[in-house]
C-alpha cells in the first residue's frame, strides 16, 4: 500500500495551519453523562414550532429528550447508529481474480443501503481437518488506496497472510473509490454504515450455499489501517458482533483531530465543512466518547515516527481505551512510519496472527 501523504506536503501546509487557532474539543465526558450531554444538544437544534406573531419570546431550556424532529447532523451520532438497522441483500462472486494453491483471490459486490460496493475476498482452500469453516476478517484500507480497484494492492502481505493462517479475509473497497459508489460520508460515517452493513450480510449468509459458504457467523474480526482504523474505531462503539479489531497507524478517535488533519492532506471541501460545525456536537459523533460500548478486544500497531498519524493519537487512543476498562494491547514500534518497514514486517504479521488466533479463531 502507498504511503497516505508525501511528507512535503505536509511541511508545505503546517504553517498555514499553525497560525489559525482551532476550537478545542471538551475532555471526555464519563459514559453515565454521556447521553443526557449529547440529548441536550440536539434537543437544542431541533427545529422549533414557529411562534405565533402575539406569542411572548421566552428563553429555550434544553431537555435531555432527542424530539421527533432531526436535528442537524444527528444521523452522524453513535446512539443514532446504535438504533438503526443493518443488512439487506446478498454478497455476491462477480468473478474469480486469481486460484492459488492455498487459497482463491475473489472479486465480491454487496448493497449497503442504496450504494453497490466491491471488494475483494480471499477463501482459504483447506484439506482434512482444515477444509473449514473459517472465522473471518474485514480489512478496512486508508486513505491511499484511492483510484480504480486495479491499483489496489492483490497481493497485500497483511490479506494474503491471514488467508494462509486458515481466515476468510474480506477487503472492501470503501464507498468514494471506484468502483465502488460514493455517497454520504460525513466523518466517515457512510463508511461505518457499509461496514456495519456488510457484517449483517456476513452474520446472514454464513454458512449457507454462495460466497460465505465456508464463514463462520459468529467469529468476525476487522483490521483497521490509517483512516480505516477511525471507521473501525466507529463500528466498534456501535456493534457487539466484533469479536477481535486490530489498529494499524489508525487516526484518531477524536473527530476534530481527525478533519483537521485530513483537510490539510488533501484540501477537500467535505473535510473543511466538518470543521464548521459546533465543537459540542462532536460530542456525539466522535468515537471516543463511547468508548465504553466497546466489546471486542483490541490491538493496537503504531510507528514512533509516523509522520502522518501522530505518535501522540495512538498514546491517547490506548490511554482512553484502557481508562475505560477495555482489553486493549498497544504495540510501538521504534522508528516506523505509517507504513511498516520490510524490517518489522515479520514481527507485526507474527503478533497480529497471535492475536487473532487468541480471540477471533474457534
Amino acid at each position: 500500500m502507498r504511503r497516505l501523504i508525501p511528507v512535503l506536503v505536509l511541511a508545505a501546509l503546517a504553517c498555514q495551519w499553525s497560525s489559525s487557532a482551532s476550537p478545542s474539543i471538551p475532555t471526555p465526558l464519563p459514559p453515565d453523562i454521556i447521553p443526557t450531554a449529547v440529548a441536550m444538544t440536539f434537543a437544542a437544534l431541533a427545529t422549533p414550532t414557529s411562534p405565533s406573531s402575539t406569542a411572548t419570546a421566552t428563553p429555550y431550556s434544553p431537555t435531555p429528550t432527542i424530539t421527533s424532529t432531526p436535528a442537524p447532523y444527528e444521523q452522524y451520532t453513535i446512539d443514532y447508529l446504535r438504533q438503526r438497522s443493518y443488512g439487506g441483500g446478498i454478497i455476491e462472486i462477480v468473478r474469480t481474480i486469481e486460484g492459488l494453491d492455498p487459497f482463491t483471490r475473489t472479486l465480491i459486490r454487496y448493497s449497503s443501503d442504496d450504494l453497490t460496493l466491491y471488494g475483494f475476498m480471499n477463501i482459504p482452500a483447506g484439506e482434512g481437518a482444515d477444509k473449514g469453516p473459517f472465522p473471518v476478517i474485514i480489512m478496512m484500507h486508508g486513505l491511499g488506496d484511492s483510484g480504480s480497484f486495479n491499483s489496489l494492492n492483490f497481493g497485500s502481505d497483511i490479506v494474503d497472510a491471514l488467508t494462509m493462517e486458515g481466515y476468510i479475509v474480506i477487503h472492501p473497497i470503501m464507498r468514494g473509490y471506484p468502483p465502488s459508489d460514493s455517497g454520504d460520508n460525513m466523518f466517515r460515517v457512510g463508511m461505518a454504515i457499509d461496514m456495519l452493513n456488510l457484517i449483517a450480510l456476513i452474520k446472514a449468509q454464513a454458512g449457507q450455499a454462495g460466497a460465505l459458504e465456508k464463514a463462520m457467523p459468529e467469529h468476525i474480526g476487522i483490521l483497521g489501517q490509517s483512516l480505516g482504523g477511525n471507521v473501525a474505531l466507529r463500528v466498534l462503539t456501535v456493534s457487539k458482533d466484533v469479536r477481535a479489531a486490530v489498529l494499524y497507524s489508525s487516526l484518531s478517535g477524536n473527530e476534530l483531530k481527525n478533519s483537521e488533519q485530513l483537510y490539510k492532506i488533501t484540501l477537500e471541501p467535505q473535510f473543511q465543512n466538518e470543521l464548521n460545525i459546533f465543537p459540542s456536537l462532536l460530542l456525539g459523533i466522535s468515537p471516543m466518547y463511547y468508548y465504553a460500548n466497546i466489546t471486542a478486544p483490541i490491538q493496537l500497531y503504531q510507528g514512533t515516527t509516523d509522520e502522518t498519524v501522530p505518535m501522540s493519537w495512538a498514546e491517547e487512543t490506548c490511554s482512553l481505551l484502557s481508562t475505560a476498562g477495555k482489553n486493549i494491547n498497544c504495540i510501538y514500534y521504534e522508528g516506523e512510519d505509517h507504513i511498516f518497514s520490510d524490517d518489522i514486517k515479520t514481527q507485526f504479521l507474527e503478533n497480529m496472527i497471535g492475536f487473532y488466533r487468541t480471540y477471533l479463531s474457534p
